[in-house]
């Protein structure tokens, strides 16, 4: 059974910790192919982004010559939601076991996703700890919900999400940026010039 990893966002811009987590969920969970969803727009952000193309045009300049896919599945079949994209996806793509990779600050919020418990019923979660937020990932709705179905981290690995819902906490060594920095940082750019 082919397997893929999925991870999705904004990538508003894309930056090395997303590339990180990419190729450590490849390797720790012996992943084909890593795809990243970009979002023509989160629900969960007010701000506006960049505008989709150029999104998708850093996404492929960052992750060039990396094991990385671009897809823009959410923007072909108009998907505002992950539960929407997922259907789409388990749907068309038969014989794959897909999964959402993703770090810890999503965790936080997760109960804020539309049909996030279904999430957990559909697809295996990896979540990557993330400078700021493990504690309060933590301690998340999500992860106390879902607790009697997260894999110890010692014993990742692909046999273990084979039963649903599953998820792991990886034990990675964190990475200090974030896109919102980012912006951040070219905003005071601007404002200097």
């Amino acid at each position: 059974m082919k397997r893929i990893g999925l991870l999705g966002g904004s990538f508003d811009p894309p930056h090395k910790g997303h590339i990180y987590i990419s190729i450590e969920a490849k390797k720790l969970l012996q992943i084909n192919e890593i795809w990243w969803l970009v979002t023509p727009q989160n629900p969960l952000k007010i701000s506006e982004p960049a505008t989709y193309q150029e999104r998708i045009k850093n996404c492929k300049e960052i992750s060039k010559d990396k094991p990385i896919l671009i897809k823009e599945i959410e923007n072909k079949i108009n998907s505002k939601y992950t539960y929407q994209t997922l259907a789409y996806l388990l749907n068309h793509y038969t014989n794959i076991k897909f999964f959402w990779i993703m770090g810890a600050d999503n965790l936080i919020s997760f109960h804020k996703w539309q049909k996030w418990r279904q999430i957990l019923k559909e697809v295996s979660i990896v979540v990557f700890k993330r400078h700021g937020y493990n504690n309060q990932a933590l301690k998340s709705i999500a992860c106390r919900t879902f607790a009697n179905y997260r894999i110890n981290s010692h014993q990742i690995n692909k046999n273990n999400f084979i039963k649903l819902p599953s998820w792991a906490w990886v034990d990675n060594r964190e990475i200090k940026i974030s896109s919102t920095e980012i912006r951040q940082q070219r905003l005071l750019l601007r404002g200097k010039n």
